[in-house]
């Protein structure tokens, strides 16, 4: 692992990501958004597509979770479906890409394991995180071998359709930490500092935070909602 990952151990990770019909989209504004979060205490960045990586990558020397998120008509995996979206990350090369790790088919009918043996042997010494939905997807990314497993996609898959992450004081969580060998990423609905300081004390490597800090269009609508 290197030193620059290592940094990220019990740390905080911000992701500035703002697709296509969001107002904020612009890598410009992502690099800058990237700053801030730095300047607040961030110690890794989770970022989406290519150019926005490449832009943030000038503005701060901080760790860099890569994904791309592309739609395929063949399959619901949109987080770096396919060989495609790792080349395409793998030019501007961030420390750990991201891909889903669901039991979902991706595109072309192709398994996770069928991908993940491809892109390793592609790319043998490029670290990855598997975002998961359930413990069982967990375990089996980490027996597979990816670096880091991570909750990102609890309750966003039928499989775990009404699953919170944070549900039972992060009880998802705590499993796969306990039965996982590598290192688990907590992200998903951690939206307090509370949340995010109690997911470091249950053993999560480091925690992914991301709208509560980066999309003023959510956080604007909670205070709007809590006057109406």
């Amino acid at each position: 692992m290197n030193e620059k990952v290592e940094q990220l151990k019990g740390k905080l990770i911000v992701s500035c990501q703002a697709l296509p019909d969001e107002p904020l989209h612009s890598s410009f504004i992502m690099g800058r958004m990237a700053l801030a979060a730095k300047m607040g205490g961030a110690c890794g960045i989770r970022a989406n597509t290519r150019e926005d990586i490449q832009e943030i990558q000038s503005q701060v020397n901080l760790p860099i979770i890569g994904i791309v998120k592309r739609d395929y008509d063949d399959s619901k995996v949109y987080i770096t479906p396919t060989m495609k979206e790792i080349d395409e990350l793998m030019e501007v090369k961030p420390e750990i890409i991201a891909m889903d790790a669901t039991i979902s088919q991706r595109p072309g009918q192709k398994s996770l394991d069928e991908f993940f043996h491809e892109v390793k042997a592609k790319y043998p010494d490029q670290l990855f995180m598997a975002d998961c939905s359930t413990v069982a997807e967990a375990l089996h990314a980490d027996e597979l071998g990816f670096d880091f497993i991570g909750t990102t996609m609890v309750g966003y898959t039928e499989q775990s359709r009404g699953d919170r992450i944070e549900a039972n004081d992060f009880e998802i969580l705590r499993e796969i930490v306990a039965k996982a060998k590598h290192r688990v990423i907590a992200e998903g609905n951690i939206n307090t500092p509370e949340k995010a300081k109690r997911v470091i004390e249950l053993g999560a490597f480091s925690v992914v935070v991301g709208s509560i800090i980066t999309r003023p269009q959510l956080i604007t609508k909670s205070f709007a909602e809590a006057l109406d």
